[in-house]
C-alpha cells in the first residue's frame, strides 16, 4: 500500500464515522425530532455509541492532517519510500484505536486505544525524521 493510498482509505474511515453519526440525527428526524434539536450542549440525548462515534471521528479529524502533510511531502520531496514503507500500519492503528472507541470507555479499553495512537505518533516522527534526512 503507497502512502496516497493510505491517506485516501483514513480520510475514507473518517468520513464512514462521520456519515453513520450524522445518520443518526437523520433517523431522529425523520421519526417526528426537531431537524434544531440538538445544540452543542444540550437538546436530545445521544446514544453512547454514537457519542464515541463522533469522538472517534474527531480523533481522526486530529491526525488526519499530520498523516497527509507527512505523505504528501514524501511525494513532493520524492521521498516515497519514507513513508510508503509505513503508510499501511498508521492506517492500521487508526482503524484499531477507532474500533476500540466505539467498543468501549473501559479503563483497559482506553489504555488500548492509547496504544494504538501512541504507535500512529511514533510513526510520524520516524517519518519526519526519515524526510529531514
Amino acid at each position: 500500500m503507497t502512502g496516497i493510498l493510505a491517506v485516501l482509505a483514513f480520510a475514507l474511515w473518517t468520513l464512514i464515522l462521520v456519515f453513520t453519526s450524522v445518520n443518526w440525527r437523520v433517523i431522529e428526524v425523520l421519526r417526528g425530532k426537531g431537524i434544531n434539536s440538538w445544540g452543542r450542549d444540550d437538546g436530545i440525548a445521544v446514544p453512547e455509541i454514537v457519542k464515541r462515534m463522533q469522538h472517534a471521528h474527531l480523533n481522526c479529524l486530529e491526525n488526519l492532517p499530520i498523516f497527509a502533510i507527512l505523505v504528501f511531502s514524501a511525494y513532493f520531496l520524492g521521498k516515497q519510500p519514507v513513508v510508503d514503507s509505513l503508510a499501511c500500519y498508521v492506517l492500521y492503528a487508526r482503524l484499531a484505536q477507532s474500533l476500540v472507541h466505539l467498543i468501549g470507555t473501559s479503563q483497559p479499553l482506553v489504555f488500548v486505544r492509547a496504544t494504538f495512537y501512541v504507535i500512529q505518533v511514533l510513526i510520524f516522527f520516524y517519518m519526519f525524521w526519515g524526510l529531514l534526512a
